[in-house]
Formats: structure tokens, C-alpha cells, sequence
């Protein structure tokens, strides 16, 4: 009975090329991370300050619209966040 050495491989490259990202490409500018929040929170105040009827025109659902709408459109910009 002989016992050898387990010796690790390394894996094998499929071959093909992968350019690297462009850093350009990569980054988001500063202005983004604010307003992901703006929107989010604008949208919750909105939708809230709605039910507690302090809005101008009173309770209304295109308030609820709009507080939907600003939250939708924080998650859209989330999404395109690096």
C-alpha cells in the first residue's frame, strides 16, 4: 500500500477573454445616494402626512399616488446604484 501527496490543481481557464469594466462605468455619482433617500422618505412622509391630514387640499389619493410614485421611483435609482 503506498500513500502520496494530495497536491491541489489549479483551475483550468476556459480561454476566453473578459475585458475589465471601465471604471466610468462602475461609479455613481454622489448626488445619487441622497437622493435614493429623498425620494424614499418623500414618498413616506407623503403617503403619512396624508392619513394625519395635514396636507393643503386635506386627504386625498393622488397624494397616495404620488407618495407611490416617489417610493417606485427611489427603487428605480437603487437599482442603477454601483
Amino acid at each position: 500500500m503506498t500513500t502520496g501527496r494530495a497536491v491541489a490543481r489549479p483551475p483550468t481557464a476556459s480561454g476566453r477573454y473578459t475585458p475589465p469594466i471601465p471604471r466610468r462605468v462602475r461609479v455613481s455619482p454622489k448626488w445619487m445616494g441622497p437622493l435614493i433617500l429623498a425620494l424614499l422618505i418623500g414618498g413616506a412622509l407623503t403617503i403619512v402626512f396624508n392619513y394625519f391630514d395635514v396636507m393643503p387640499a386635506g386627504p386625498s389619493n393622488w397624494y397616495l399616488v404620488v407618495g407611490i410614485v416617489f417610493i417606485a421611483g427611489g427603487f428605480v435609482v437603487a437599482t442603477q446604484y454601483h
